[in-house]
């Protein structure tokens, strides 16, 4: 019981203390920065995109691998899963960088942003 009126005891008391907040209207709009000119700066920012989702992923694999070597618990069968699964995430890793590689010395060689292409389109004049 000492300890429900340790620690209930503030937080009724903060709770109670609080006062109301009314929700507001909210105009939404259209963001103003995302923007597709034409079909290379929309092929180039899902390069971007699919870059930083896959580094997202092998990070998840990466806490995923070491949690499960954490609770192994000495079981042979378990770590060497763990380990490989940390070792594929790290090949991983290392394939998407070299990719991001590639393609900013792609870019750096021919003079264009391969994050932001622009293909060229014909137009009638």
């Amino acid at each position: 019981m000492n300890f429900l009126k340790r620690f209930l005891g503030p937080i009724l008391l903060y709770f109670s203390a609080t006062t109301p907040v009314f929700a507001q209207e909210i105009a939404i709009t259209k963001p103003s920065q995302v923007t597709f000119e034409n079909l290379g700066s929309l092929i180039g920012g899902a390069v971007g995109l699919i870059i930083v989702v896959s580094l997202i992923i092998t990070f998840f694999f990466l806490i995923i691998g070491g949690i499960k070597w954490i609770t192994s618990g000495g079981d042979k069968a378990q770590v060497e899963s763990a380990r490989n699964q940390i070792t594929n995430a790290l090949i991983g890793l290392a394939i998407v960088a070299g990719a991001w590689a590639i393609m900013r010395l792609i870019g750096f060689f021919f003079g264009i942003d391969p994050f932001s292409l622009d293909i060229p389109t014909v137009s009638e004049q």
